[in-house]
């Protein structure tokens, strides 16, 4: 599934190990964004920050650590939807300014960052990253209001688009989320710190309990005086991005009040219900494939077997060798248990097909490793458009199923059979109506208007998605 995760945010106000629960956090948020990581803690008198390329584990030691006192942080791991990988775009961004030292961390994607970063720079601004959230920023330095939380309301009013917001002063953490609800965000409670986090696996790891989602277009203010909530913009239409519970979350999250691991072998039992295939056993495609596959083997009554094993332990130093080997970017990920698939008829299960070029590689593998037949099924519609609000997917022509009839896609791939779940199965196993959940890169609908011209604007940016 070569779709890239987006990022991680997780802060902790009201703990004397602050930056050391909020590394716990962040390596919970790993599977998020694996590009960089960072920490900013406060101790009531100023800011401290620690960012570093790669995974938590290579971001930080004892001595990192121990350079973060004080009783609030905030923490953020990434991937890359706006900017490119390098350690200036690392978040949590830092600044100070008139309001005081303030630092920022996000999950999402601005669509009208580009016109608000032009309009800034003819102003004078001088921009020292290439990320959307710097935007965010400077407004915030501009504003003329007298109270903290205000000036970051007058900001994030001006941006559209995606964005669960962790924020850090000296003396408080505020958590903000957009009016349409793109992200996770949750609140959470241990002892008397409060926390919030893109997901509640991050509080299970450290022994909290959640308490709560922060609301779309909710602004909550924590410091001593306690937890204040604020919400100051007009209700929109819910958009919870559906690929959370499709992809990007892990399993054992609770996203958008549902339990990520119940809707994703729902996913399955309905795939199976809709495309039942004659087969002897059924086989995921590890991780993303695993609860689907389940839900697909319950309903179906047939075997689940890991056919295709893992290799989890690729770093990313990773080097191939300069003489090529049939499928070895594949190989080095997966491996086929050839007494599992031998002589059987296999349904394979997986999250999505993007290109196409992955799953290819995996049936010709499974079909190698002695498979008599092999059924591909797909636990979520075709993805046809790519999505501007934190999801890195590829321009709308490197999407096979833009391009391509599921029939077309089948030969590529030299399946037997191939089918996806429906949009209307989709919606069934999130529960939800279909008002609240935001499903473009399956329909191609968007909710968030794009700024100036939209067609010009989507033109390019099936071009130049980053």
């Amino acid at each position: 599934m070569p779709f890239k995760d987006e990022c991680g945010v997780f802060g902790i106000f009201g703990h004397p190990e602050a930056a050391n629960l909020t590394y716990l956090g962040l390596y919970a948020l790993q599977h998020r964004g694996q590009e960089s990581a960072g920490i900013v803690s406060a101790d009531g008198d100023r800011l401290r920050v620690s960012r570093a390329m790669g995974q938590v584990a290579d971001a930080f030691n004892e001595d990192t650590l121990a350079n973060l006192p004080g009783h609030i942080a905030i923490g953020h791991t990434r991937y890359s939807t706006a900017g490119e990988s390098k350690l200036e775009n690392a978040q949590p961004f830092l600044i100070d300014c008139a309001h005081g030292q303030i630092a920022v961390g996000h999950n999402g994607n601005l669509v009208n960052a580009r016109e608000l970063r032009d309009e800034l720079v003819q102003s004078g601004s001088i921009f020292q990253t290439g990320s959307d959230t710097e935007v965010i920023l400077h407004l915030y330095a501009r504003s003329k209001a007298a109270a903290v939380e205000e000036a970051l309301v007058e900001s994030i009013a001006q941006v559209r688009g995606a964005y669960s917001l962790a924020v850090l002063t000296k003396n408080r953490l505020i958590a903000a989320r957009d009016p349409h609800g793109f992200r996770p965000l949750a609140l959470g409670r241990l002892g008397e710190s409060w926390i919030v986090c893109s997901e509640t696996c991050a509080l299970d790891l450290i022994g909290a309990t959640y308490v709560r989602d922060v609301e779309p277009g909710e602004v909550l203010v924590i410091s001593e005086g306690g937890l204040r909530s604020i919400k100051p913009f007009p209700p929109q239409q819910l958009s919870h991005c559906v690929f959370e519970h499709v992809y990007f979350s892990r399993p054992d999250s609770y996203v958008f009040g549902r339990s990520v691991n119940e809707v994703r072998t729902d996913l399955g039992r309905i795939l199976a219900r809709e495309a039942p295939a004659p087969a002897d056993v059924v086989v995921p495609i590890p991780d993303s494939g695993v609860c689907a596959a389940i839900g697909y083997a319950e309903e179906a009554g047939l075997p689940m077997k890991m056919g295709l094993i893992r290799n989890h332990y690729i770093g990313r130093t990773f080097i191939q060798p300069q003489q090529s080997i049939r499928h070895f970017n594949v190989r080095v990920k997966l491996n086929p248990v050839r007494s599992i698939l031998e002589g059987k008829r296999v349904i394979l299960i997986d999250d999505s097909i993007v290109r196409g070029t992955t799953s290819r590689k995996i049936v010709k593998m499974v079909k190698a490793a002695g498979a008599r037949e092999v059924h591909l099924r797909i636990s979520c519609p075709p993805t046809v458009s790519p999505c501007f609000y934190g999801v890195d997917t590829p321009s709308r022509s490197e999407l096979i199923a833009a391009t391509h009839t599921i029939d077309e896609i089948r030969k590529y791939v030299e399946a037997d059979t191939l089918a996806y779940l429906s949009i209307e199965g989709l919606r069934q196993a999130v529960g939800q109506q279909q008002s609240s959940y935001c499903t473009s890169c399956y329909t191609g609908v968007y909710p968030v208007a794009f700024p100036r011209n939209e067609r010009a604007y989507l033109q390019l940016a099936l071009k130049n998605v980053d």
